[in-house]
């Protein structure tokens, strides 16, 4: 198993936070790998390397806390333009984490999916998490959704293509179409949008993640670098969610 997630300074979880509030969908912004090796004066991808770590922490952390769906942002459709040798490595990054943590997953009933293009994806990554997604296709705990060459314009101008082919075809009239209709083009059309999004390193922009799904989103964003966030700081971040008023265009 992967483990029970007790804070290491004021007791358990419940202790902490209201257990009745925890965001159902977690959506992250993994950032500050690079930095965090420059730092150290190490190469960019042994921040990667202890990124992955991490992700398997956090996994761990929000399986405790109930979350139902945990999206992370592995690699955009931009980071194609970063070194060669370090998008290399990220490509292997998928196969590398579910290589060694896929049978703790089996374990602990995640779920793993995916959203983003394929296009230019080598053929070891995608049949690496194609792997995993069928075997974890009949649990029923966690969704751990991996957003890998994602980019969130990319994906809206898919639905619009996909929704203008309805129309010239007559499947649908234009007068017809609504926000439910161009939701269902999008890669998430059986997901429920993110209650929290949560962004390391200090930057403080989506960086194209999610556009369309993060309209009413709670944003949380904290100077930790990835390979440093830790326990402490999901906690944070879920407490801070439970103290705002979530309206969405409401006065209540």
């Amino acid at each position: 198993m992967l483990g029970k997630f007790i804070s290491k300074n004021d007791g358990s979880v419940s202790e902490q936070i209201d257990m009745a509030n925890i965001p159902k969908h977690i959506a992250i912004i993994m950032d500050g790998n690079g930095r965090w090796a420059k730092k150290r004066g190490l190469p960019r991808i042994a921040g990667h390397r202890e990124g992955i770590k991490v992700v398997r922490n956090v996994v761990l952390q929000c399986c405790n806390l109930g979350v139902e769906v945990l999206t992370l942002y592995a690699f955009s459709t931009e980071n194609w333009k970063r070194p060669k040798k370090e998008v290399e490595f990220i490509m292997k990054a998928p196969k590398k984490f579910l290589s060694t943590y896929l049978p703790e997953l089996v374990e602990n009933n995640v779920r793993v999916r995916t959203l983003g293009s394929r296009e230019n994806v080598p053929s070891f990554t995608t049949n690496a998490v194609d792997s995993a997604v069928e075997r974890t296709k009949g649990n029923t705990g966690l969704i751990l959704n991996f957003a890998f060459n994602y980019g969130s314009r990319h994906e809206i101008t898919e639905a619009a293509r996909s929704l203008a082919l309805e129309v010239k075809e007559g499947r649908i009239e234009l007068d017809a179409i609504d926000e439910k209709h161009l939701s269902k083009h999008m890669y998430t059309p059986h997901l429920a949008d993110p209650d929290l999004l949560i962004r390391t390193s200090g930057e403080m922009r989506l960086s194209n993640f999610m556009l369309w799904q993060l309209a009413y989103t709670e944003l949380w964003f904290t100077n930790v670098l990835w390979p440093d966030f830790k326990e402490e700081q999901l906690v944070e971040a879920v407490k801070e969610y439970q103290k705002r008023g979530r309206r969405f265009g409401d006065i209540q």
